[in-house]
């Protein structure tokens, strides 16, 4: 796969486009010592760049438009996926795709948030930004999950809820702050996997879970860098200062309790390749449902109600 390079990523392009250029020429001119030095020279630039990714370059690489979407996830992890539509309110809501599905012969409701790869695409899915009957389509979908006692799975790539005059005049802060609730209650293992962007209530929408996980370039926050920006700095250009100040990487919110795990991507990125990135999070998610299946009902609910009650403890010396 032909992967646009981002601005940081442009000296390993560039290496890259040598080397090929001169394994093109090797047949005529004998270039293996050079071919032998450009590739060491790609290997020790990526470790330098990967090693030390800024948050702000984490979220360019979680917004990368060839990075593996949800239902990309569900092709490459799940077997026989059966997608359900509408909300049985309003209609149905591209941005939010879910249904039945099968992974290593466990019957499952898989779900998400799901963005286009071009413009038309992304008309159709709204830019992954979902509205009120997207989220009303996800719980419909939790508790037929629920009935039948199948785990959720869900799948979080949004910038946020969509934020237009139709999704405010469907009411979609009650959407969002009904499934809240109704979430804590739904009385089946749930896992939730910020694979991209996680942005504000849109991703918390489908986000309260059992465990919740994170690939490791996506961001889980409360706003964008560029709104934060916006508001204390009133300019988007301190976005990348906003990035740090919010602590909004996987690494960070792990060290605070937010997240569960982190889920390791291919080196540059899952964009980079789309199968190993869906084999590490398949493994991760069978792994934390082995753990939650065997977990009794009242166990599971008090669990996962304390899990979200002990965000923002502090104590005083």
């Amino acid at each position: 796969m032909n992967v646009e390079p981002l601005e940081f990523e442009k000296p390993v392009a560039e290496l890259e486009r040598k080397l090929k250029d001169l394994r093109e020429n090797s047949k005529e001119i004998e270039v293996d010592k050079e071919i032998r030095r450009i590739e060491e020279k790609i290997m020790a630039t990526k470790s330098d760049i990967y090693r030390n990714l800024t948050t702000w370059q984490r979220v360019q690489i979680a917004r990368h438009k060839q990075r593996p979407f949800t239902l990309d996830y569900f092709n490459q992890c799940f077997d026989d996926f059966l997608e359900l539509h509408g909300d049985r309110h309003v209609g149905d809501d591209a941005a939010m795709p879910g249904g039945f599905a099968t992974v290593e012969g466990r019957r499952c409701v898989a779900l998400g948030h799901q963005k286009g790869r071009d413009t038309k695409e992304n008309l159709h899915r709204n830019f992954g930004a979902a509205h009120p009957e997207g989220y009303r389509k996800a719980l419909r979908l939790m508790r037929l999950g629920e009935k039948f006692g199948a785990p959720i799975i869900a799948l979080i790539d949004t910038p946020g809820a969509y934020p237009g005059i139709g999704a405010e005049e469907r009411n979609i802060a009650e959407a969002i702050a009904f499934n809240l609730r109704e979430m804590m209650l739904i009385r089946v293992p749930i896992i939730a996997v910020v694979i991209g962007e996680g942005g504000s209530g849109g991703a918390l929408g489908i986000g309260v879970a059992d465990r919740v996980l994170m690939m490791e370039n996506a961001y889980y926050s409360v706003i964008s860098p560029e709104g934060c920006a916006a508001i204390l700095w009133k300019d988007g250009k301190h976005a990348p200062e906003a990035a740090e100040a919010l602590k909004i990487s996987a690494p960070d919110l792990k060290q605070l309790g937010i997240i569960d795990e982190i889920i390791a991507e291919p080196v540059g990125g899952a964009h980079h390749d789309h199968v190993a990135a869906a084999a590490s999070l398949k493994t991760a998610v069978l792994k934390h449902l082995r753990e939650l299946e065997v977990k009794d009902t009242d166990t599971l609910l008090e669990e996962r109600y304390q899990r979200f009650r002990k965000f923002g403890e502090f104590r005083e010396r």
